[in-house]
């Protein structure tokens, strides 16, 4: 078995960059929809609306938001705990949850706010903590957050882990 291969350690920049880019082209697809559509189901396995896909996303950006303010005190993150505690299935059904029932304005407003949030935190990150480990241990605090906020194609891309979906249901 060949040993795992430690992902390069990104530059702010890059990273911003990569979510950026995400962020564009989910809100461009967005933008091709109408209200009704928004709420209509299709996506991740048939289950999701195109605003509980943006929910989802948002979702983890504040884990990585709130990782990142834990981190700066010295505590574990608390999507370390929840993921401990209730699984990646789990941790994911509970953000749906807690917006079931909110407006897709809402939910789109919230997405906007949080993905301001995270990008002044990434921003507020100095050169030198980027690439140290959180907590003194473990991977570079860059590739834990990337790691939050990945996807299969790596660090910082879990919008497009979810676009080609995204995309099958605007074409539709």
């Amino acid at each position: 078995m060949a040993a795992a291969v430690e992902p390069t350690i990104p530059t702010k920049r890059q990273a911003l960059a990569i979510l950026e880019r995400g962020e564009r082209e989910v809100r461009a697809l967005l933008d091709r929809m109408s209200a009704g559509e928004l709420i209509d189901t299709g996506i991740g396995g048939g289950d999701w609306s195109p605003v509980d896909l943006v929910a989802h996303l948002t979702s983890w950006e504040r884990h990585a938001v709130e990782a990142l303010a834990a981190w700066a005190q010295g505590e574990r993150a608390p999507i370390d705990r929840a993921l401990h505690e209730r699984g990646l299935i789990g941790v994911n059904s509970d953000t749906l949850a807690a917006v079931a029932g909110q407006t897709p304005r809402w939910i789109l407003d919230q997405a906007a706010a949080t993905r301001q949030e995270l990008l002044q935190a990434i921003r507020a990150v100095s050169s030198e903590a980027w690439r140290r480990p959180p907590l003194g241990r473990g991977r570079p605090l860059a590739i834990r957050v990337g790691s939050i906020l990945g996807g299969p194609k790596g660090l910082y891309s879990h919008a497009d882990a979810h676009l080609p979906d995204l995309r099958r249901f605007v074409e539709r």
